[in-house]
C-alpha cells in the first residue's frame, strides 16, 4: 500500500469508502474518489491484509496484487466447498473452478494447495471409488476403470485401484446383480441366460467373473440344465 499523500503517483487512488454489501458474505466493495461504482470487491480477509481502509491510497501494482490475491481466495473458498459434498478429483476441482471463470494459474495452484493439504488425493479417491461402486452399485472393474478416467483418474492410478479390489467381493457383486436381474428376464432359458450374459457385461464384470456369476445363480435354482455352453 502507499504512504503518504500518494497524489503525484501515476495510477494510484485514495479509498473514499468501504462498503459492506447485504447479499455477499464476508466480502467488501471498495471505492474510490469520484467514482460510484465499486473499484474493488473483496473477502474481508484480503481487505484485512492489505489493509483496505478509507483513506487509504491503492496503486496499480497494489491493485493488481489484490486482486490476484483474493482470486485466490475466492478460488479456494469455492473448491472447499465443493468438496463439502463428497470427495473429488483433481480434475473434477479444475473443471468446477473453470465455470467459475477463474483463469487457469488460479485453478492449477488451488489445485495444488488442496493436493498438498491432501484435501484431494486422486488415487486414494480411486480406490475408494472402486471398492464402493462394487460393492454398492454392483459394478465391475471394466465399468469402474472407465468412470474413473471421466473423472479425470489417471492410467496408473485407475489401473491401481482396479487391482486393489477383492475378486471375491467383485464376483459376490456379480452373483447379486445376476439374481436380481434374472428374476425380470423373459423368454427361453437360452435366452434369458444369454440376455443375464449380455447384462452382466454391460456392468463392467470381466468374462470370467460373468461365467461364475452365472453358474452360481443357476445352481441356486436347481436349473443345470443346458449349463454345458458356460464352459465354452
Amino acid at each position: 500500500m502507499v504512504s503518504g499523500s500518494g497524489e503525484e503517483m501515476s495510477g494510484a487512488f485514495r479509498i473514499s469508502s468501504v462498503e459492506k454489501p447485504r447479499k455477499q458474505r464476508g466480502r467488501y466493495f471498495i471505492y474510490k474518489e469520484g467514482q460510484e461504482e465499486p473499484v474493488l470487491s473483496v473477502h474481508e480477509d484480503i481487505m484485512i491484509r492489505f489493509r483496505l481502509l478509507k483513506d487509504a491510497w491503492v496503486t496499480e501494482e497494489d491493485l493488481r496484487r489484490i486482486e490476484a490475491e483474493d482470486g485466490k481466495h475466492r478460488a479456494y473458498s469455492l473448491a472447499v466447498a465443493y468438496l463439502g459434498a463428497k470427495p473429488r478429483t483433481r480434475k473434477e476441482i479444475e473443471r468446477y473452478l473453470t465455470r467459475k471463470e477463474l483463469d487457469e494459474e488460479t485453478i492449477r495452484e488451488t489445485a495444488d494447495r488442496l493436493e498438498s493439504e491432501r484435501l484431494i488425493d486422486d488415487a486414494d479417491y480411486a480406490k475408494a471409488f472402486a471398492s464402493q461402486r462394487t460393492n454398492s452399485h454392483a459394478k465391475g472393474r471394466m465399468l469402474i476403470r472407465q468412470e474413473l478416467m471421466r473423472r479425470g483418474i489417471g492410467k496408473s492410478e485407475a489401473a491401481e485401484a482396479i487391482e486393489s479390489l477383492d475378486p471375491q467381493a467383485e464376483l459376490e457383486s456379480a452373483v447379486t446383480a445376476a439374481a436380481k436381474r434374472w428374476r425380470s428376464l423373459k423368454g427361453e432359458l437360452h435366452e434369458r441366460r444369454y440376455k443375464l450374459a449380455q447384462f452382466l457385461t454391460r456392468r463392467g464384470y470381466p468374462s470370467g467373473v460373468v461365467r461364475e456369476a452365472l453358474k452360481t445363480v443357476a445352481v441356486e435354482r436347481e436349473d443345470r440344465d443346458g449349463m454345458d455352453w458356460l464352459d465354452n
